[in-house]
């Protein structure tokens, strides 16, 4: 599981996120939870990866959930390059966002 989240904790890194990762093994479930929580100042998004495992021991990834700003509904994604296609995109789009605010005059 940690080389499948590889490139997750390398595009953070990349980024300046802070992130903090923890295991969940629930008792009555099948599947484990690894909690992902990420931020520039507080820890407020976070990626939950429900995985399995193949009856060859292999990991496999069931689900990936990322709910940014602490989101009720989350995106979900089949596989760790999806999510990272959408947290480029995202990122893109948040920077040109404070750019513009941060260049625009305001009026008085």
């Amino acid at each position: 599981m940690i080389t499948m989240l590889s490139r997750t904790k390398q595009f953070l890194r990349q980024h300046n996120y802070r992130y903090e990762k923890s295991y969940i093994r629930p008792l009555m479930a099948p599947e484990s939870v690894y909690v992902f929580k990420f931020g520039h100042d507080s820890l407020n998004n976070r990626v939950i990866i429900r995985y399995g495992h193949t009856w060859t021991g292999r990991q496999r990834i069931n689900e990936i959930d990322l709910r940014l700003h602490k989101q009720k509904h989350p995106r979900v994604f089949q596989n760790e390059a999806d999510m990272l296609d959408y947290l480029e995109a995202h990122l893109a789009e948040r920077e040109q966002r404070h750019a513009d605010h941060s260049t625009n005059p305001e009026k008085v």
